[in-house]
């Protein structure tokens, strides 16, 4: 038996019904564009100067709050002295008197005060010390940035990577003199455009030299030294060029390399740029098809790679440490190989010959511009 259905029934569905019809005869609203994933150069350009302003802005602010509460704190102190000598005076004579509660106080008051200033001085003084680690991590991601900027246009073609060696043995410098001994002989320094600019062979010099020793140069030429960041600089002009490596073990084996690059002013951190072949060639992993860039770094003006390290306080002396493990032919000289793994890791070495923990006898290092190396 079927049941008429109700009035009220026949409402709700007409009603559903005018609805998805006027639903459907509506045209479906276009979906907003998917953001971009990743943001410009210009914006990551201001948000690091914005927040590099920030941590200067924050710094100079904590060094004026030290001041004013220095300022108050020796104010203070110099108030509870003069309130307890004339408190002292007051007690001798009129022996006598009933103490006041008000003045029983006032030196309780002033050292209550004072352990405050202390606690927030203390404060202070952490807030004072993360604002300055995060200042040198914007200064630090700055200078990547910039880096990463100035690759675009100033590496040298592709096809220059292929006159570096394709197997494990690297070509020869061309028409250098032989090494002898653990000393190499440089007395055909310029012969070809070549100019030394490094020099490692019996530990006569310090290497472990602050940001201005290296920018400017030290040690004697005639036996172990450093030429200078801005004097390599000016060799180039600024330029494309080929450096030249020669190294030496110390059971007598040599290896020599070239490859081209680039070397940037001081406002890049001399940043050394290769090519991506040749960055791989030499141990680098995770390289961008527009090649590394390696800014120089010292103990005490720290650009490398590492974020939560300072490669040249961990290792030593000054170079373009990347990430602290591939080269580093500024560390420290030892005579003999030490035992200790821990303490070889200082040394100096390539990983790409000998491996990362083999301390080299002898390098030399040598640069050549790339209007020589045409003209040649």
């Amino acid at each position: 038996m079927r049941c008429a259905p109700s009035a009220g029934a026949a409402l709700v569905l007409c009603a559903a019904t005018a609805g998805l019809l006027s639903a459907q005869g509506r045209p479906t609203p276009p979906e907003p564009p998917e953001p971009p994933r990743f943001a410009s150069w210009d914006e990551v350009n201001v948000l690091a100067h914005g927040l590099l302003q920030v941590g200067h802005g924050l710094r100079e602010h904590v060094e004026r709050t030290r001041g004013q509460l220095g300022a108050l704190e020796r104010r203070l102190g110099a108030c509870g002295a003069a309130c307890g000598q004339a408190a002292g005076t007051n007690a001798s004579s009129h022996a006598p008197a009933r103490p006041v509660p008000g003045d029983e106080a006032a030196p309780e008051t002033l050292r209550s005060l004072q352990m405050q200033l202390k606690a927030q001085n203390s404060r202070i003084e952490h807030l004072f010390q993360k604002v300055a680690q995060q200042q040198r991590l914007l200064e630090k991601q700055r200078l990547r940035i910039e880096n990463l900027q100035s690759q675009v246009g100033l590496l040298v073609p592709t096809h220059l990577d292929h006159e570096v060696a394709k197997t494990g043995r690297r070509k020869r410098l061309p028409k250098m003199a032989p090494q002898v001994g653990p000393a190499h002989n440089t007395s055909r320094l310029h012969n070809g455009g070549w100019t030394v600019i490094q020099r490692r062979r019996d530990g006569s010099v310090d290497f472990d030299q602050p940001w201005e020793a290296y920018k400017a140069g030290f040690g004697d030429p005639q036996g172990e030294f450093w030429l200078g960041l801005e004097k390599v600089h000016r060799i180039t002009g600024g330029r494309s060029g080929r450096l030249a490596v020669q190294l030496q073990d110390w059971e007598g084996n040599a290896e020599s390399l070239q490859f081209p690059v680039h070397l940037g002013g001081e406002d890049t951190a001399y940043s050394l740029q290769l090519t991506a072949p040749v960055a791989s060639k030499l141990g680098a992993t995770a390289v961008a098809p527009t090649g590394l860039s390696l800014p120089f770094s010292t103990w005490d003006q720290d650009h490398d790679l590492r974020r939560d390290e300072n490669c040249a306080k961990t290792l030593s002396g000054g170079w373009w440490f990347g990430t602290c493990g591939h080269s580093n032919l500024n560390g420290q000289y030892f005579h003999s190989i030490p035992r200790q793994r821990q303490q070889r890791k200082k040394g100096i070495f390539w990983k790409a010959w000998r491996g990362r923990y083999y301390p080299l006898q002898a390098t030399i290092m040598l640069i050549q511009p790339t209007a020589a190396a045409s003209a040649l």
